[in-house]
């Protein structure tokens, strides 16, 4: 497994980050605790999760199952670069009592504390903002923010799903504030078939030192070989796959691709990972297993070279926006 700074620290991670989300909901407590201990053999040492993995009622749920994994083993917890979110609504009705979800100060150490309680840990690496908060000043966040560093509960903070304007703002304010370190990642929807993080997130991202982190690397499924899959009888699409592909422009679009990588004799899921581990200012992307071998294909994505010819033939496949500004100034 290679390895690369986050950002502009120092803290070493590895090229590809183990989603959590499938945890709970998709994939039972057993099975997750298998893919961690695999992923950690391969040398994997960044997960990620978010406080409101396990959705609706089981909200937490994803959180408590890494923290039963950490407790069988005190190494485990000092293998891994633990990441995880606030900002989402915690009540399993969705009616959250006022100040229960979102940014203010009050939410965000009163969800730090939920989240080591049920990860079983006392501090959390990354921190990350799962989404903008509109309603509260990035003043009183880094206040918070600070607060909890000093504390020992978290060691940096990062976005998720911010526009690039935002983590300019969010840092420019931390930069006045003096001894705060700011954004060092931003978790971004980015893949073959949706660039537009190439406008704005990623050239902040990259101006201000974050290491950006996509979700979605296969675009739900679209980029895994969907097309190959229906013909051979497998699993069908669904989501935004499906509707990607309700799209008769969209499916030649998607059948090109397949085509292309089966000349290539490469599995569409391996190289659209690989292709983002060529992108400027890409830490690694969030692989979410829902099986050990879903993880071993993962992994072997990681080692992939792509080659220059098909570099350019995937651009031409799905051509990105361009250079901002000149993508949309003329």
């Amino acid at each position: 497994m290679k390895y690369t700074q986050l950002g502009r620290t120092g803290l070493k991670v590895s090229r590809l980050v183990l989603g959590t989300m499938n945890f709970g909901p998709q994939t039972d407590e057993a099975d997750s605790h298998a893919i961690m201990d695999a992923a950690l053999e391969t040398g994997i040492n960044f997960f990620d999760t978010a406080n409101v993995y396990g959705w609706a009622e089981n909200k937490g749920r994803t959180e408590s199952i890494i923290g039963n994994w950490f407790a069988k083993s005190g190494e485990r917890r000092d293998k891994v670069v633990l990441a995880t979110k606030v900002y989402g609504n915690m009540a399993a009705d969705g009616d959250a009592w006022p100040n229960h979800d979102k940014l203010s100060a009050l939410n965000i150490r009163r969800a730090v504390d939920a989240s080591l309680k049920r990860l079983q840990t006392d501090y959390i690496d990354v921190y990350q903002f799962h989404h903008i908060d509109r309603s509260t000043s990035f003043e009183e966040i880094w206040q918070a923010i600070d607060v909890l560093v000093q504390q020992g509960k978290i060691l940096y903070a990062g976005s998720s799903n911010f526009p690039g304007y935002k983590i300019a703002q969010a840092n420019e304010i931390a930069a006045r504030r003096g001894g705060t370190i700011g954004l060092v990642s931003e978790q971004c929807l980015y893949n073959l078939a949706e660039r537009r993080a190439e406008m704005e997130v990623i050239p902040a991202a990259q101006e201000y030192g974050l290491g950006v982190i996509p979700w979605s690397p296969l675009h739900g499924g679209l980029l895994g070989g969907v097309i190959k899959k229906e013909v051979q009888g497998g699993r069908r699409a669904s989501g935004r796959a499906a509707d990607t592909l309700a799209d008769p422009t969209s499916r030649a679009q998607i059948q090109a691709y397949e085509d292309l990588l089966e000349k290539h004799g490469i599995e569409p899921g391996e190289a659209a990972l690989a292709w983002l581990l060529t992108r400027p200012g890409v830490t690694g992307p969030i692989v979410g297993p829902r099986t050990a071998e879903q993880l071993e294909s993962a992994v072997r994505a990681s080692e992939l070279e792509l080659s220059d010819e098909l570099l350019t033939s995937l651009d031409e496949i799905f051509p990105g926006p361009g250079p901002s500004p000149e993508a949309f100034a003329w």
